[in-house]
């Protein structure tokens, strides 16, 4: 028994060879971290464009079955490479928040509805082709991106999720019962549940102690269940199902099998959405460089190389722009995942494989992805402000791997002070232009790497740098 639960030593290098029993948890715990966070984006941008329900109600369903499917592909690639084509980095791939802010704006520009969101498709591709040419051109581009930048937009990416896990720790806020005592129970129990498996057991049991603690989380929803209150009454007298109840009908009504459509949705190519979706593209792929170099860093104690930093931001473009042609959004690296590979240390790149396979079997078997979308967004939040919080330390990590000088702290705190807080507090852009608004009010990680950039630009280098 005991040799069962000591985890191969292979689970900590990229091309180890691990037993299949324990690389499929290890996999499975990747998809459970970002399962949701995959959909996420589409419920809100199909929701932006008016197509979220009544006679296009089918349509977002195929979108979230093609977004799982997607997923899985475009991460396999990333982790095993096509040619020049993936970085053959522990990186899980999915669909990107980072361009909600933008979408959200495109959308509102062209009055929503199929044709609008057919524009974010054709944008996402002219964008995912750009930002392909992007990473063949790295190398020469890289010097751009030393530790310090790549560092603070880690940071930035990590500051920026922590919001998104503690909104999922009260049970999510468009939840009724947000912030209820059983929310944040059942959230405070997933997270006792992870450190007593991280640090309490060793092995296999250790580095699966996600996993294991959103299981018990799925346990204690089905016992809250049966012995509390399953439905609420809102202020104006309105019932609701409280957020921690898991909805088995939704399993129940899903089918076992069904193929995933091409191009659901005809792209539309517009400018007004092409132009505001091409800078983010460029922002997409410093953060993907902050991924990479934060996972590098993280869970092997180096830097990335460049040919590992120009596979992936490629894969991240063209993943991007094969998504667009299932009527997905842009699938970039996802920095939830970098924060679990920081926290476990397991980089092995089979192990991972096992998730982005059971990402496709999701989107080919509805029923499997419905088991998996019931999670409780408060399980959810138990995990993520631990992995969210990993994230940062990475950042501090990249940060603090060449010396601290003058003008690498000038870099930091302007980023993080200006550059961050202006995009954390999107209302101090309420009077200038909408282009500024859609390229900096969507998301802190856009600005602060702006000014990162900028920065190491301008500022001088000391003596010893130059040298």
């Amino acid at each position: 028994m005991k040799n069962n639960l000591q985890l191969s030593e292979a689970a900590f290098q990229l091309d180890g060879k691990m037993p299949l029993r324990q690389a499929i948890p290890l996999g499975l715990q990747h998809v459970l971290a970002m399962f949701v966070g995959n959909l996420t984006p589409l419920l809100i941008i199909t929701g932006a464009c008016g197509i979220a329900s009544g006679e296009f109600a089918s349509l977002q369903l195929s979108l979230l079955q093609n977004a799982m499917l997607i997923a899985g592909i475009v991460t396999l690639v990333q982790l095993f490479a096509v040619g020049p084509i993936g970085g053959k980095v522990p990186i899980i791939m999915g669909t990107s928040s980072g361009f909600i802010g933008v979408f959200n704006s495109v959308a509102a520009t062209m009055g929503g509805g199929v044709i609008a969101y057919g524009a974010i498709m054709g944008a996402s591709i002219i964008g995912g082709l750009f930002e392909t040419i992007l990473g063949f051109f790295l190398k020469p581009l890289r010097r751009f991106f030393p530790a310090v930048v790549t560092g603070t937009v880690v940071l930035s990416i990590g500051l920026s999720l922590i919001s998104v896990g503690i909104n999922s720790f009260g049970g999510g806020n468009n939840a009724a019962d947000f912030g209820s005592v059983e929310n944040l129970c059942l959230a405070i129990f997933v997270l006792v549940m992870i450190l007593v498996f991280k640090h309490g057991t060793t092995g296999f049991l250790s580095s699966s102690s996600i996993l294991l603690g959103i299981i018990c989380g799925y346990a204690a929803a089905v016992v809250m269940g049966f012995v509390l209150p399953v439905t609420g009454v809102t202020a104006e007298g309105v019932e609701y199902t409280r957020a921690w109840v898991l909805n088995w009908q939704k399993v129940a009504d899903a089918a076992w099998f069904e193929i995933p459509r091409l191009m659901p949705v005809k792209p539309v190519f517009d400018m007004r959405a092409i132009i505001p979706v091409l800078i983010m593209f460029i922002v997409t792929a410093v953060e993907t460089v902050g991924d990479i170099s934060g996972v590098m860093e993280g869970g092997l104690g180096r830097e990335a190389t460049d040919r590992e930093l120009s596979g992936g931001v490629t894969c991240d473009g063209l993943g991007s722009g094969f998504a667009a042609l299932f009527g997905v959004l842009p699938n970039t690296s996802f920095s939830q995942n970098v924060g679990l590979v920081a926290m476990t240390r397991v980089v092995n790149r089979f192990a991972l494989a096992t998730g982005a396979v059971f990402l496709i079997l999701c989107g080919l078997c509805p029923k499997l992805g419905a088991l998996v979308s019931i999670m409780p967004q408060s399980v959810l939040g138990g995990a993520a402000v631990m992995m969210f919080s990993s994230i940062v330390i990475s950042g501090i990590q990249l940060i603090t791997k060449e010396p601290l000088t003058p003008r690498n702290l000038s870099i930091v705190a302007v980023a993080l002070g200006v550059g961050y807080g202006m995009g954390a507090n999107t209302s101090i852009l309420a009077h200038t232009p909408q282009t500024v608004q859609l390229i900096f009010g969507g998301s802190g990680i856009v600005p602060a790497a702006m000014v990162a950039i900028l920065l190491n630009i301008l500022l001088p280098k000391d003596k010893k740098e130059a040298k």
